[in-house]
């Protein structure tokens, strides 16, 4: 059913391409608000008229690159002068404000999202807060709950989640398990231990981001799954959502009211993937260089 549901939905393409965008000469200053979920501080604006016309990349201090929206300088939420670990971060992130049309829809940035939430910290966590923040999504793994029925929906989360699950045990050399119980499985101690001294080796942006996706799939195992690149953002997605697609094939949906929810979560999905990616290691973008 799932190679079903994932050649129905195979026009999407591939979520993880990383967005390019041709840097221009201006530059930019301008502090401007955004929403982030985390904050309690951030505006609440969520569109705004498009106020500039050119986006380019900066080179900042400390090897950092800065975003500029005509002659202003990009800054977050929080007042700060808005800066990127790496180029291609920065290129992402430009590509989001250089795509906007006549309205800014902020809800559709999560690039900037991200790098706003881990530039201004407004929960003022640390990466062990994040940590445990992360793993209490292994107790409630979505995974890891199976239903006693109907025989072919158990069917199909054991044909299409243990897979997934047993990857995750042979790959961290960890136990999990599932359970029908409404209390989930019991995770042994060493199990989280593991987990969180992998989740130590992130930085504190990668694991702003990897949270985020956490909290997408409402699954640790699809996430390192993802992060991993043992599954696709189309199968993390349609794994997190398959108790949904299974009722939905029998019973039908309102088809717009679906689609658009499962192309935000995929959105989502693949921003958060790729915030990892890309604030895990210092990535430059290579040019090709061109001969006459």
């Amino acid at each position: 059913m799932l190679r079903n549901l994932l050649r129905l939905h195979s026009r999407v393409g591939h979520a993880l391409s990383p967005p390019i965008v041709c840097p221009r000469s201006q530059a930019l200053k301008l502090p401007l608000p955004l929403l982030s979920v985390n904050s309690k501080y951030y505006s609440i604006i969520t569109e705004r008229k498009k106020f500039y016309d050119d986006v380019s990349i900066s080179h900042g201090e400390g090897g950092m690159f800065e975003i500029n929206l005509d002659q202003r300088k990009l800054k977050t939420p929080g007042g700060k002068l808005f800066t990127a670990p790496n180029e291609a971060l920065a290129i992402a992130v430009a590509n989001e404000w250089d795509t906007q049309k006549d309205t800014l829809k902020f809800y559709s940035m999560h690039m900037t999202t991200l790098c706003n939430t881990a530039l201004d910290n407004p929960t003022f966590r640390s990466k062990d807060q994040i940590i445990t923040a992360a793993l209490k999504y292994l107790e409630t793994d979505t995974i890891c709950y199976r239903v006693e029925e109907p025989p072919s929906l158990v069917e199909l989360q054991n044909n299409e989640w243990d897979p997934v699950l047993n990857w995750i045990e042979e790959r961290y050399n960890v136990v999990i398990g599932s359970s029908t119980n409404i209390l989930g499985p019991e995770i042994p101690q060493a199990t989280m231990d593991t987990f969180r001294q992998h989740l130590g080796s992130y930085n504190f942006w990668s694991l702003t981001g990897l949270e985020y996706v956490i909290t997408q799939l409402k699954s640790v195992v699809l996430a390192f799954a993802l992060i991993d690149k043992h599954v696709t953002v189309e199968q993390a997605v349609l794994l997190s959502r398959l108790e949904e697609e299974f009722q939905i094939g029998h019973w039908g949906n309102v088809e717009w009211a679906h689609d658009v929810d499962l192309y935000e979560l995929r959105a989502r999905t693949a921003a958060g993937a790729l915030f990892v990616h890309f604030s895990s290691e210092s990535s430059t973008v290579k040019r090709k260089l061109m001969q006459d």
